[in-house]
């Protein structure tokens, strides 16, 4: 960006911070970045290939083949090209995908853009229905070393997933426990899966102490020694006394003061 003008390169350099920052977690709005970095340099390669990773973060394929497009030819480098050949895969295109698998460009990356390209050949024999061919593609000195290299999770992965796709269960159980002890960093479901295949639930533990507190006041409706019966039995007996008392008093009050019996029986009588 060194031939833009200092205020247009540090508004452009912003855009492109906010698009690195965001586009894991929030794609949407890295894309809107973009956008914006895009309309203000679209001659910059740098801006060209942030477009393109945004693009494609939001499976805009089409939009992202061009871009990337656009930054190659600016740039001269092949490292875009397995993200080229997958969005080819993305436009219902795999056969476009192994093409450029073959293509003397995959010769040119370093040894990180060999196995991703490894990766989208395997899924494009995948799309077409070939998956014996997508196991073989995806056996290679990669996946054989014991070495953990920054592709090796994915790898690893993506072959379990195949085997698993081929009914070979055993093995797959068995690469991806090999993918969870690469996979350092999380990015990959394997450890999900591998507990999927053994059987295994979890819980959330929100969910979990949701339940239990929800137990805890369900059985405080319901007194557990009767205590709420035996207050109303008691409650019963005071109501019998009182009443029995009254009715003493009454009886008391009648054959010895005639005048108070006189008046409590034309209150009844009222």
């Amino acid at each position: 960006m060194q031939s833009l003008p200092k205020t247009l390169a540090e508004d452009v350099a912003k855009n492109l911070v906010m698009v690195a920052r965001l586009i894991d977690e929030d794609p949407e709005g890295a894309y809107g970045y973009s956008r914006v970095a895009l309309r203000l340099a679209s001659r910059v390669a740098a801006v060209r290939e942030a477009a393109g990773f945004a693009a494609y973060a939001n499976q805009k394929y089409s939009e992202a083949l061009a871009e990337f497009r656009a930054a190659r030819r600016m740039t001269g480098t092949t490292e875009l090209w397995p993200l080229m050949a997958d969005c080819e895969r993305g436009l219902g295109r795999p056969e476009k995908a192994l093409d450029m698998a073959g293509a003397p460009e995959v010769q040119k990356l370093d040894k990180a853009g060999q196995v991703e390209m490894r990766l989208v050949a395997a899924g494009a024999r995948r799309d077409m229905g070939q998956l014996d061919a997508a196991i073989v593609t995806l056996q290679s000195s990669e996946l054989a070393s014991q070495a953990v290299q920054p592709w090796t999770a994915r790898l690893r992965y993506a072959y379990a997933d195949a085997l698993l796709a081929a009914e070979r269960a055993d093995e797959a159980r068995e690469w991806f426990a090999k993918a969870v002890e690469a996979d350092r960093d999380g990015s990959t479901d394997a450890s999900d899966r591998l507990a999927e295949m053994d059987g295994v639930e979890f819980m959330d533990a929100l969910d979990a102490r949701d339940e239990s507190d929800a137990d805890v006041d369900a059985g405080s409706d319901t007194p557990a020694d009767g205590t709420e019966a035996d207050e109303t039995e008691a409650e019963e007996t005071v109501d019998d006394e009182t009443g029995t008392e009254a009715e003493d008093v009454r009886t008391d009050l009648g054959p010895d003061n005639g005048d108070a019996g006189k008046a409590e029986t034309d209150v009844d009588k009222d």
